[in-house]
């Protein structure tokens, strides 16, 4: 293949121009196509809000979306791999008892809410919204003590109790 072939050049710049427009209209990150360059997924506004090291040397890219918190997985080259939309009632589902706190944030993205509780096993509350999940908020119980999880569920989100809500975003 030749440095100037129009075949190549016009591949390349269809690719280019597939990333842009899907920047361009781009409601969600998770709209980006897989084989994205990390560099285009930096450029979504706003861009991401926590950026970790994945075990393979990649590295996920967290979009904070009030209601919903996509991953982006890029590999060790910045090539798009996958794209989650963590906050749904079945991924916080998988949160079990044992589960790390850093687990829990690098799967799911920051709470919209932590509060703590307890006097001789302290907790933090660590409160989702979730799509789907009007009323209702996804509480993940850590212990301070060893920073896993105790327990996870369905509580009422306090949004509902009239506006309440101190604290959250």
């Amino acid at each position: 293949m030749k440095k100037n072939d129009p075949v190549t050049t016009l591949t390349h710049w269809g690719a280019a121009a597939l990333v842009a427009g899907a920047l361009a209209g781009c409601a969600t990150p998770g709209n980006l196509p897989l084989g994205s360059t990390m560099a285009a997924a930096r450029q979504v506004v706003p861009g991401p809000s926590a950026e970790y090291a994945l075990p393979d040397g990649g590295t996920r890219l967290e979009f904070d979306r009030y209601k919903a918190a996509w991953m982006l997985d890029f590999d060790n080259r910045g090539v798009l791999q996958a794209s989650t939309q963590a906050l749904t009632e079945q991924n916080l589902g998988t949160i079990t008892p044992g589960m790390t706190a850093d687990e829990v944030r690098m799967r799911f993205g920051r709470p919209i809410q932590v509060f703590g509780t307890g006097w001789s096993d302290p907790l933090q509350i660590w409160n989702y919204r979730f799509s789907g999940g009007d009323c209702i908020w996804y509480q993940v119980s850590i212990r301070e003590s060893d920073h896993k999880v105790r327990e996870a569920g369905v509580g009422m989100d306090p949004i509902c109790d009239g506006g309440h809500d101190k604290g959250a975003k």
